[in-house]
């Protein structure tokens, strides 16, 4: 008769997994505040009125936060990316934000999986 062993199921061993962003590598994760995921860039793309345009109040790029105020509500929210958001933007920028899909755009082209703080 054989021992059982034992196995790490697949959650255990994603929460184990350390992004390569904290070695300074690129990140090699998709939770909110690491790189865009194909199919979260898809799911933005397709539901373009779930965007809420912002302005940036503050950025940090050493820590990887932006505060941005949404122009509908004036609701002010604090994000965090480890890939370089912060250091997208400025003081006074207009960005948007797919809070649904956790996506701030910056620009045309520039996107951001950001993880809501506040």
């Amino acid at each position: 008769m054989s021992t059982q062993r034992d196995r790490l199921t697949p959650v255990s061993a994603r929460q184990a997994a350390v992004c390569m962003c904290s070695q300074g590598a690129p990140c090699s994760s998709f939770a909110p505040g690491h790189a865009v995921h194909l199919i979260q860039a898809r799911l933005v793309s397709a539901t373009p009125r779930e965007w809420v345009d912002a302005i940036v109040e503050h950025s940090d790029a050493q820590d990887g936060v932006v505060v941005v105020r949404t122009l509908d509500d004036g609701s002010a929210l604090t994000l965090w990316n480890a890939t370089g958001a912060a250091a997208s933007v400025s003081a006074g920028a207009p960005v948007a934000l797919h809070a649904r899909y956790h996506v701030l755009a910056v620009g045309q082209g520039e996107r951001f999986n950001v993880a809501l703080t506040s």
